[in-house]
């Protein structure tokens, strides 16, 4: 009954499962679709992170190598997005590992390479290969380059 539901009326099966929860009536849980949406929750909160550093990185990056073209809103988009990436390591400290992690940074850094490459009409050979950033100075609000 409540895993059609789930197909039929996302949110009718979110309250529903909300109301099983409070009572504790744990048997009559939808379990597969309850773990995949708390599985989807965790992948969300990574992209969230991945988005917000990807947005630094490429704005970074055209600061840097464009500097004739630099501009305030530039500026505040590389502010609004660390903000967003220390919200986001505010409520759930256990993501900056994701920021330890040598291939997931190279992985978001040659996204907002390709990204950088494409806005700017750049030649891509000018932009590093790897990221030429530390995480500190991805993540200082006064570094620009």
């Amino acid at each position: 009954m409540l895993q059609n539901l789930y197909d039929q009326d996302f949110y009718a099966w979110v309250e529903q499962t909300t109301e099983i929860l409070k009572s504790q009536h744990w048997d009559k849980l939808d379990l597969e679709h309850l773990i995949e949406e708390v599985v989807d929750l965790g992948k969300s909160q990574q992209r969230a992170l991945q988005s917000a550093l990807r947005l630094v990185l490429s704005h970074l990056l055209k600061w840097k190598y464009q500097p004739e073209r630099r501009s305030h809103s530039w500026q505040v988009t590389i502010t609004h997005e660390r903000l967003n990436l220390d919200e986001l390591m505010q409520e759930s400290p256990s993501l900056r590992r994701f920021l330890n992690d040598a291939e997931w940074i190279n992985t978001t850094y040659q996204r907002a390479r390709r990204e950088a490459i494409v806005e700017t009409n750049v030649e891509d050979d000018n932009f590093p290969i790897v990221c030429p950033f530390t995480v500190d100075e991805i993540l200082d609000l006064d570094f620009l380059s």
